[in-house]
């Protein structure tokens, strides 16, 4: 049986997610701020609710795909009321501390509230490939765990619902200090006279090759989990080295050095510190909390 969804915030996510339920047969409500947003899923087949309050009534299960937290708090502020009883699944990027008061805020109101984090771009909704982080109560993912499978696999953290933000944020740490990481060797490149069109497929051979050399050996997880830094090929020093390079190489054509001599200054401080011999995963020592 299928599950009647209202789903508010129609960004290419919410539109995409809008699609995948409505193509597996789900009576979807929608509402968004901008309401002509609404016409291509309205052709499709989704309902326009006339207010944020009419598209709560409309659906047991109501899951939000908006800006930010403070956006929920825009939209559903005048409508408190009809939250109890609803399930309130908040697709929407934040910061862990900021969805925790969400999920106190939604249950003052009476409503069941779970935390996701989508890992997929909109294209990818739906498919093989599309995955979704969750936190909460796992009673909650439980009961509409078919419905929101749909959407992506559910991967559930855990109660507290501020996991699912937290791996979603550290996930896009990864992304964006790839993509950063990225432009500054390709501007690297370019000062060479080699383009960026050469330069790109040469530079996301590393990208690719990466995991697999990241695990060729044992997990490095495990060893930083059990605080061991055995040094092999890839130390502090060496490691440290290549940073200090890359910094050089960069201010001798003006190429901006911030991105690299922020990994320099980790290496620098293993180095200080007497973990030159480690393995290059000792640097996580630096960036974490110093009172650990």
């Amino acid at each position: 049986m299928s599950t009647p969804v209202t789903l508010m915030g129609l960004g290419p996510m919410g539109q995409a997610m809008v699609h995948t339920l409505l193509r597996e047969g789900h009576q979807v409500t929608v509402w968004n701020r901008t309401p002509s947003r609404a016409a291509d899923v309205v052709a499709a087949g989704a309902t326009l609710a006339g207010s944020p309050a009419e598209a709560l009534a409309a659906s047991k299960l109501v899951i939000l795909s908006l800006t930010d937290y403070q956006a929920m708090y825009d939209i559903l502020g005048s409508a408190t009321e009809a939250l109890a009883g609803r399930t309130i699944v908040n697709l929407s990027s934040d910061s862990p501390d900021r969805t925790r008061e969400g999920a106190t805020w939604a249950a003052e109101h009476g409503a069941r509230f779970l935390t996701g984090g989508v890992m997929t771009p909109a294209p990818m909704v739906g498919t093989e490939a599309a995955y979704v982080y969750y936190s909460g109560p796992a009673e909650v993912l439980e009961a509409d765990r078919e419905t929101l499978a749909t959407i992506g696999a559910p991967r559930y953290l855990g109660e507290d619902p501020g996991l699912a933000q937290l791996m979603y944020q550290a996930n896009l740490d990864v992304f964006l200090t790839a993509l950063a990481s990225l432009l500054h060797a390709t501007a690297l490149l370019e000062s060479g006279g080699i383009p960026a069109s050469r330069a790109m497929p040469e530079l996301l051979q590393t990208l690719v090759g990466t995991p697999e050399m990241l695990t060729a050996g044992e997990n490095p997880g495990v060893q930083i989990e059990a605080g061991e830094h055995p040094g092999h090929l890839s130390t502090v020093t060496m490691m440290g080295a290549t940073a200090d390079h890359i910094v050089a190489a960069s201010e001798a054509v003006g190429v901006d050095t911030g991105l690299p001599a922020a990994v320099q200054a980790y290496y620098t401080w293993a180095r200080e510190n007497g973990h030159g011999s480690d393995n290059w995963t000792r640097i996580i020592d630096a960036m974490r909390p110093q009172d650990r």
